[in-house]
């Protein structure tokens, strides 16, 4: 009994390796983006001036900006601040469909490429998001690639779906069937 009682002591003492958080938030951005590409498949940029209401964001305003959502993780991974009054940030300004997959696909493809070559110690690090003197954010890494990019992108893609249906496109598939997809 001895030797069991020492070997759960040695196990439970033993501290677990970290988890590869970078490799899951890759496989992450991998799964969600291709649910995000079916979607802006969709888009149709000639209606891109259409919007639900006043106060809502043009379909293409929106469709640029959800493709461009990923482009903040090598941003984030890369830098220790962003400044929003020094350092700009540049819309997407696609017009087509082709314009807007081949932006969305770029900055897709740049976030795999930075979560796969980041670490856990990168992730742990803190980063902040400051308007001028005014702190938005002094968070972990891990967190603002959480926040701004992926959970970010995930309402934008809800709207979206939102937009297609107003306009009679029928709404693919991404976490089951869609009520244009059941026979």
């Amino acid at each position: 009994m001895a030797d069991y009682d020492a070997f759960c002591y040695n196990f439970l003492l033993k501290t677990p390796p970290k988890p590869m958080l970078n490799k899951a938030l890759a496989n992450e951005v991998r799964h969600e983006g291709s649910l995000t590409k079916k979607l802006l498949d969709r888009i149709p940029m000639e209606k891109g001036e259409w919007a639900p209401h006043a106060k809502s964001m043009s379909l293409a305003r929106l469709s640029n900006h959800t493709a461009d959502l990923f482009k903040w993780i090598p941003v984030i991974l890369a830098t220790d601040s962003i400044d929003l009054v020094t350092q700009r940030y540049a819309r997407g300004t696609a017009t087509t469909h082709s314009e807007l997959l081949a932006q969305y696909e770029t900055n897709w493809n740049k976030a795999i490429e930075a979560l796969e070559d980041t670490n856990a110690e990168q992730l742990d690090g803190m980063w902040k998001l400051t308007k001028d003197d005014y702190v938005l954010y002094n968070i972990p890494r891990k967190v603002a690639v959480r926040s701004l990019a992926l959970s970010h992108q995930y309402h934008h893609r809800g709207q979206l779906t939102v937009y297609l249906r107003l306009l009679d496109i029928p709404v693919p598939a991404l976490y089951g069937p869609s009520a244009d997809e059941i026979e």
